[in-house]
């Protein structure tokens, strides 16, 4: 079917188990547009076989008369984060190239498990440290958009899940999965005009997931729409024994639930985020959405979070404080790359291994987060960070006593053109001026899209939730999409 790759998720279950259509033209279909859009730089492998392979079993399901799988008959695409048994998984960075687990991820597995195919595993920026996919050892993934008005630079997808979010936006994936760790979900999403949700902190395993920073790192979805993330979302979430952090709770059916009726709801504005020279286009962006959530029955109260603007400092002493010891591991000696000249001792080998295998983004972070947890800084940084953090958390149970649910812009500007910001750290550090805080917080968060800038690039509303309140936020998301309507979508150039 020539159209098949214009549908989401939820439409590609619903044909499959309907018999308009079997799981493997499904199947053969994104295998194609996978093939043909090798432009975009977005898969690191391509595994075309696993995808065909999940598409026979929905297709036998349904020939024999047997209730079909949730997610039967639907290929996605996979961070290049999650171990994947058999198939490379090296997390964009030259250190663990030709790695192949001979494990699953509990997030990948429970795909499977829901009758999912496997396109590919989608390129990032390496260790999931960047907000632009310029940092992988692979290359840059471009976006598929470009500006109106005859610029034709290649743009940013955002990151880390940039790969994800190009896919997406490129109709070469219905859906695919994520990582968040300060909006590596969420301001990719923005960026290519799509939806990602970071669930609360621990409804998705970590175990199996490459660990950037552990007390932050979380998976979650990105799809089309806000009903294709919350399917995904049911298939990926629930308890696992093997992460300590995993939240012993039931899924709940969030597909079935959601409404757009937000009526009884009380949506905060965070004064604090209508920061300095903030664009006129994100501020319109930011008054549409309030008076979307109030078409849709919502009282709209204002609120304060104060430690807001230390969220992005605290943020970037925590996270590459537990980078450097969580990359500790990759030494040379067990698996992944080794670098070692004959007469080198052990230490020589360590330090040709990290040198030649982590890139400058990832040594940046290492270096930083050695610094800040060295005998004579720990207290003066990152003591005093994780006080912060503590206030930030603070600041959000206050805010909960006013209202149910927080909405923001996802991210300060539109996606911005390849190797604009790459040669500032600090700018690059900007770009999640909005979501770090719901991190640190550890909240369930969501970026859907609200528009187009003048220059005719998605921007994104982020909905942010209080603890396990992932209906809350996937509902207020369903409201903006209604009202939005936004239907825009790249011009297939690649």
């Amino acid at each position: 079917m020539s159209d098949v790759t214009d549908l989401g998720i939820a439409q590609l279950r619903d044909g499959v188990r309907a018999g308009t259509f079997s799981a493997r033209e499904v199947a053969d279909a994104f295998i194609v547009k996978v093939s043909r859009a090798k432009a975009l730089n977005a898969f690191i492998v391509e595994t075309p076989d696993h995808a065909i392979a999940a598409a026979k079993e929905a297709d036998a399901a349904r020939a024999a008369g047997e209730t079909l799988k949730p997610l039967a008959g639907v290929p996605i695409g996979m961070k290049d984060l999650f171990a994947t048994r058999g198939v490379q998984t090296t997390a964009a960075s030259h250190i663990l190239e030709g790695f192949k687990p001979v494990y699953e991820s509990t997030v990948s597995q429970r795909l499977w498990d829901a009758g999912a195919g496997m396109l590919g595993k989608l390129n990032m920026d390496q260790f999931a440290m960047g907000s632009s996919n310029e940092t992988s050892y692979f290359g840059n993934v471009i976006s598929p958009w470009r500006r109106g008005g005859g610029d034709n630079a290649p743009l940013a997808p955002g990151g880390s899940s940039g790969g994800s979010s190009a896919a997406i936006a490129a109709r070469i994936v219905p859906g695919a999965t994520g990582t968040d760790t300060g909006g590596s979900i969420r301001q990719p999403a923005a960026f290519t005009g799509i939806s990602g949700i970071k669930p609360t902190y621990g409804r998705c395993s970590r175990w199996g997931v490459v660990a950037f920073a552990s007390s932050l790192d979380q998976a979650g979805p990105m799809a089309r729409d806000v009903r294709d993330c919350a399917i995904l979302l049911e298939s990926m979430a629930g308890f696992d024994p093997k992460d300590s952090t995993s939240l012993e709770l039931a899924v709940p059916k969030w597909e079935a639930s959601l409404s757009g009726n937000l009526r009884g709801k009380k949506i905060g504005i965070p004064k604090e985020y209508r920061v300095d020279n903030m664009p006129p286009e994100i501020e319109a962006l930011w008054q549409r959405g309030i008076d979307w959530v109030k078409d849709a029955g919502a009282e709209i109260v204002e609120v304060s979070l104060p430690h807001t603007k230390y969220a992005l400092p605290a943020y970037y002493i925590v996270a590459p404080a537990e980078a450097s010891s969580n990359l500790a591991r990759y030494d040379g000696v067990r698996y992944g790359l080794r670098e070692l000249a004959e007469g080198q001792n052990l230490q020589d080998m360590y330090a040709a291994t990290r040198a030649a295998g982590f890139g400058e983004e990832v040594k940046r972070r290492i270096l930083i987060g050695t610094y800040v947890l060295s005998a004579g800084f720990y207290d003066a940084y990152y003591t005093q960070a994780q006080k912060v953090r503590t206030l930030i958390a603070q600041d959000f149970e206050n805010a909960w006593q006013f209202c149910d649910l927080l909405l923001t812009p996802t991210a300060p500007s539109a996606a911005f053109a390849l190797g604009d910001k790459s040669a500032d750290p600090l700018a690059m550090y900007l770009n999640d001026v909005f979501t770090v805080p719901s991190s640190l917080a550890g909240l369930p968060a969501m970026s859907v899209p609200g528009g187009l800038d003048k220059g005719g690039l998605p921007l994104g509303l982020q909905i942010i939730g209080k603890p396990l309140d992932e209906q809350g936020v996937l509902d207020a998301g369903l409201a903006i999409e209604q009202r939005a309507g936004f239907t825009a979508r790249p011009d297939s150039w690649w």
